[in-house]
């Protein structure tokens, strides 16, 4: 587990491919994978948290952070042989993204999968 992470196994800083096709260098809140462990399943969870009192702008970026990192590929190839890694980090598992309404005592807790939101859950803490 990794928190404000943004390093590759050979030290570059982590990219990703927003909607637009731009480079945009990342840092997820917290992160779960291998260090390179397990090249097929190094990537597993990543995790963005916003309070809901932060700005609308800084939360949609949040969310388009999970919905890039949790594509399978930028340009639909993969390569599953250990050794050519993508140019830019995708293929987590889950992304979530956890709100906490302070005032309210709610959360919400968002799923993406596969670079699309599938569930999202409204919680009393």
């Amino acid at each position: 587990v990794d928190a404000e992470y943004n390093r590759k196994q050979d030290g570059e800083i982590k990219t990703i491919l927003d909607e637009d096709q731009v480079i945009v260098s990342i840092r997820c809140d917290l992160i779960v994978h291998t260090r390179g462990e397990s090249i097929s399943d190094d990537n597993l969870l990543a995790i963005e948290m916003k309070k809901s009192t932060h700005p609308d702008r800084e939360k949609v970026k949040d969310r388009r952070r999970l919905r890039a990192l949790t594509k399978d590929s930028f340009d639909d190839v993969w390569s599953n042989d250990g050794k050519a890694l993508p140019e830019h980090v995708c293929g987590y598992k889950l992304g979530v993204f956890l709100e906490l309404d302070l005032k309210s005592r709610l959360f919400r807790i968002e799923r993406y999968r596969k670079g699309e939101l599938v569930t999202t859950d409204i919680s009393k803490f």
